[in-house]
């Protein structure tokens, strides 16, 4: 007997459950082209560094974009907020985990200061690095005009949820057509992963989107309010909307997944899903120059109400080229991402990742079982 549905439950898929189907026409890896544009600014790696105070300082900024890369800094986190954040990351690092979360929402109650947001900015364009900065989009009016003047090169619009129509009680929201329009900079917004909230997003004249809500190693959100979609579906979907908003406008808008990412395995697939770029967090922060000292946390850790983030201890895994560019010195795929990536397009023969993009994915449950029983046991 058939029973009525309720509402239809969609089938979605994480990084585990699929893989990369080889092509039929193979390349060598030093001909895969990597190269990520944002507006009009390319990078040769398409890797960001998340907005996250374990992961990227002033230091770290000017590290990232030596090896081609862009870092993004947090301007709500504990650069902005005090003249000397060392020492308060220290204090995160080193605290019980009986008083961590107390610690957090005490340690960003303290407010934001302008001339820090001036002074860290600088301290990256004073070295010749290009600069990107965070703000949620409560903050955006008042913090971007300030990181703006101060040379900051791009802007990321960051919530745990973001849609181009919100409703709430004050007289006016952030519209992101009328920052476009006052902010000249590539603006990247973000979190999304739905094909409807992404195209609109789109149409209002962005230049990339963030997608992931939930799947970080330092993320509870949906532990605690139960949102979120798998970052393989949640890609597929939010390229789909990419796709459609350049048919309809010439225009194109960067898809960039953050959160999720463990392995070079993973990395890939999101290209493979539709990434035209990776936002990478913890794997970034167990970097031996990440300013969180071998732990990672949620930025939403600090809800006054409802943290939504933790703390997790990453360990040090190697420097930031080693995990970026290898060589690798273990064989979890943790280091020399980017290898992973070339090798993989190569395996694929795609000479760009506009062309990784039509690699076959495949569901596949036993891809991180089939035969590698003796692997399990010793990880064991």
């Amino acid at each position: 007997m058939s029973v009525p549905q309720f509402k239809e439950i969609r089938r979605t898929y994480g990084f585990d459950e699929v893989a990369i189907a080889p092509g039929v026409v193979t390349i060598n890896p030093d001909q895969a082209n990597i190269e990520f544009t944002i507006g009009e600014v390319t990078f040769p790696l398409p890797v960001l560094a998340s907005a996250m105070d374990a992961v990227v300082s002033p230091a770290f900024a000017l590290d990232m974009d030596k090896l081609g890369g862009l870092a993004v800094m947090n301007l709500e986190g504990v650069q902005t907020r005090y003249e000397d954040p060392d020492e308060v990351l220290c204090q995160v690092a080193q605290a019980s985990p009986q008083e961590l979360t107390a610690l957090l929402q005490k340690i960003y109650s303290e407010p934001i200061r302008d001339n820090l947001i001036g002074e860290r900015v600088r301290q990256i364009k004073e070295k010749g690095a290009r600069c990107a900065v965070a703000i949620t989009p409560a903050s955006t009016k008042r913090l971007a005009p300030i990181a703006m003047e101060a040379g900051a090169d791009i802007l990321v619009v960051q919530s745990t949820v973001t849609t181009a129509r919100h409703i709430s009680k004050s007289y006016k929201g952030l519209i992101f057509s009328e920052l476009l329009e006052t902010v000249k900079a590539p603006v990247i917004v973000g979190n999304c992963v739905s094909y409807d909230a992404t195209l609109e997003l789109m149409e209002t004249g962005i230049h990339g989107i963030l997608v992931g809500v939930g799947p970080g190693a330092a993320c509870t959100t949906r532990e605690v309010v139960g949102v979120g979609v798998p970052q393989v579906t949640a890609t597929l979907d939010c390229a789909e909307a990419r796709e459609e908003n350049y048919r309809r406008t010439g225009r194109y808008v960067s898809v960039i997944t953050d959160g999720g990412i463990r392995t070079g395995g993973d990395l890939c697939k999101a290209f493979a899903s539709g990434a035209d770029a990776v936002m990478l967090g913890t794997p970034l922060a167990q970097a031996k120059e990440a300013p969180g000292q071998g732990y990672n946390w949620g930025m939403a850790a600090t809800h006054p109400a409802l943290p939504r983030g933790t703390r997790i201890r990453v360990g040090t895994k190697g420097s930031l080229r080693q995990i970026l560019l290898g060589p690798s010195s273990v064989s979890d795929g943790t280091q020399n991402l980017i290898g992973a990536l070339q090798v993989s397009m190569g395996m694929v023969g795609a000479f760009t990742i506009r062309d990784m993009h039509n690699a076959e994915l495949i569901i596949a449950p036993a891809i991180k079982t089939e035969g590698k029983v003796f692997q399990m046991l010793q990880q064991g």
